[in-house]
């Protein structure tokens, strides 16, 4: 294999841009995803702020892009265990899990699904929907080709079924497929592993799992998109009806050292604010309420959405600190108990729903990536650069980049542009790789 490779971890909307990027340089690119399907968070949402485009309707072409594209190798389900070398001469190891499917003969029918018996919560849906034991995670999903899930499936639980087999058309079910491992010579790295959500269910006083009608900020994204587990209808959890008013809480685990984190996560107020204006363009009827400790807003177009929110969508800026959420047992609606930080004041808020934007922390996969590649994480476990401003992309060990939200909050347009910077550099060290043989 020629040191002319870069391999990009994580295939979210910064691992696919940087891939693409080095791709059209003629750079040979392995895109390794831990999922069954590449595009990552931005595959979830309904709609971006501020333009307010259909998220998947920007995201499935650049996804079909890496699929096709001739410079770029999928390695799906798949994780690194190990890498060895150094910068032009990296090795890397890579465990490709089972989908127990023959990817070559999967033609994504959707056949096997449609006949699987067991269903389960749905990841994808953040668990407010359903899916089979065998399935795709979402319409769209690149590739598409199903997975089983071994530890759902009745067959490798119990020695039962086998309804997939039977029924498939293309003979593609293969229950004896192992884990492969492949080693991979490449001149840089790119990680691109993206976010998480925190839990807030340890901050009692929200009331987050022990309240139905308390969502996260992403389960209500899911909540109103037309593939979701309502088919975009907003219908509270609880008694599937409709809210009459609908209150967004801020800063959820975010900006405290006592009940999560210190740091900003960046984008909440954005995407609460897109999420208002959704709300009332579903339903005009319903009433939408922004709690907030202060308005983060970067640039004037993002200033200008926000104004446009409150003047043509009647959406109302409360600042105000909540205390406490309790639950009407007849009702079942929702009263938020604030602090008014204008006056002071103890106020209350009656609502049907409530939505929770949690700190956007990185994944659990950082800590055993920094140990496997000998980098540095900073105190909330971000991936640390040399320099946050002038060099955001280099972490402390050369040939080795970050890009996205791995490497420290930001939106999609910021997580876009890192990922170019990343791939330039990358392609740096690839050219020079090339010219040293």
């Amino acid at each position: 294999m020629s040191n002319n490779a870069v391999i990009v971890v994580g295939g979210g909307i910064a691992g696919m841009q940087a891939s693409l990027d080095l791709a059209d340089r003629g750079l040979t690119v392995y895109l390794v995803e831990k999922s069954q399907s590449i595009g990552g968070r931005m595959a979830q949402l309904d709609k971006t702020f501020p333009t307010m485009d259909c998220s998947i309707c920007i995201l499935a072409p650049k996804m079909i892009e890496c699929f096709r594209h001739p410079n770029i190798k999928l390695f799906t389900c798949s994780e690194v265990k190990e890498v060895t070398g150094s910068a032009g001469s990296f090795q890397v190891k890579v465990l490709k899990n089972p989908r127990f499917i023959d990817a070559d003969k999967c033609t994504g029918c959707g056949t096997c699904t449609e006949k699987c018996p067991v269903k389960v919560p749905n990841e994808f849906d953040m668990g407010m929907g359903t899916r089979k034991a065998i399935y795709m995670p979402f319409p769209q999903a690149v590739p598409r080709i199903a997975t089983i899930d071994k530890d759902r499936c009745l067959y490798f639980r119990k020695g039962i079924c086998r309804v997939c087999e039977k029924f498939c058309p293309a003979n593609a079910i293969n229950f004896d497929q192992k884990p492969e491992e492949t080693t991979l010579d490449v001149s840089s790295i790119i990680l691109a592993t993206g976010l998480d959500l925190y839990d807030p269910a340890s901050i009692s006083e929200y009331g987050y799992k022990r309240y139905k009608n308390v969502l996260l900020s992403l389960e209500f994204e899911r909540l109103i998109n037309a593939s979701g587990p309502t088919r975009g209808e907003i219908l509270r959890p609880s008694d599937r009806k409709h809210p009459h008013r609908i209150v967004f809480i801020q800063c959820v685990g975010s900006r405290t050292s006592q009940k999560g984190f210190p740091y900003c996560s960046s984008v909440c107020c954005m995407y609460a604010t897109k999420e208002a204006i959704l709300v009332r363009e579903h339903n005009p009827e319903c009433e939408v309420y922004i709690l907030y400790m202060d308005l983060r807003v970067f640039g004037k177009r993002f200033q200008e959405f926000v104004s446009r929110a409150k003047d043509e969508w009647a959406v109302k800026y409360v600042n105000g600190r909540p205390s406490a959420i309790m639950e009407d047992p007849e009702t079942r609606d929702l009263l938020i108990r604030y602090q008014n930080v204008m006056d002071g004041k103890i106020e209350e808020l009656r609502a049907g729903l409530v939505v929770l934007c949690p700190a956007l922390i990185p994944r659990k996969d950082n800590k055993v990536l920094a140990k496997i590649l000998d980098l540095e994480l900073n105190e909330h476990d971000f991936f640390k650069t040399n320099d946050p401003l002038l060099t955001s992309v280099k972490t402390n060990i050369p040939g080795i980049f970050v890009c996205g939200f791995c490497q420290a909050p930001r939106d999609i347009s910021e997580s876009v542009t890192q990922a170019s910077a990343a791939a330039a550099e990358a392609a740096e060290v690839a050219v020079s790789a090339i010219a040293g043989r």
